[in-house]
C-alpha cells in the first residue's frame, strides 16, 4: 500500500492536507467525505449532479469523459479547470496535486 497527499482547498479558503491509500480505489468525492469535508456527492458518484465539483491546480489528470463533460455544461461556477471529484481516481499520480472546492 502506498500513501500519497492531496491538498483541498475548503470553501473558507483553508487548506487541508490529506492522506490518501492508492490502492482502495477511491475518488476525490470520497476522499473528501472521508475527511468531512463539505462535499455533497448527491448521485453518490455517477457523474449525474455538480455537487462534488472542484477546480484542479495541476495538468497531470486525464481527459474528462463525455458524461462529466454534459454534467460540467448545466452546472454553476465552472471554470477551465472544473472537474467532477467523483471521476477523478486516486493513484500515484496525484501526490502532491491541490484542488479546491467550487462554491455550493
Amino acid at each position: 500500500m502506498r500513501d500519497i497527499t492531496i491538498h483541498i482547498i475548503d470553501r473558507d479558503g483553508k487548506k487541508h492536507s490529506l492522506i490518501a491509500p492508492t490502492d482502495m480505489n477511491m475518488n476525490i468525492m470520497e476522499l473528501c467525505k472521508s475527511y468531512d469535508l463539505p462535499v455533497e456527492g448527491i448521485c453518490g458518484g455517477m457523474a449525474m449532479c455538480a455537487s462534488c465539483q472542484v477546480y484542479v491546480e495541476s495538468d497531470t489528470l486525464i481527459e474528462k469523459n463525455s458524461q462529466e463533460e454534459a454534467m460540467l455544461s448545466e452546472a454553476f461556477y465552472v471554470k477551465s479547470n472544473s472537474r467532477l471529484g467523483c471521476q477523478i481516481q486516486i493513484n500515484k499520480n496525484l501526490d502532491g496535486v491541490q484542488f479546491e472546492l467550487a462554491p455550493e
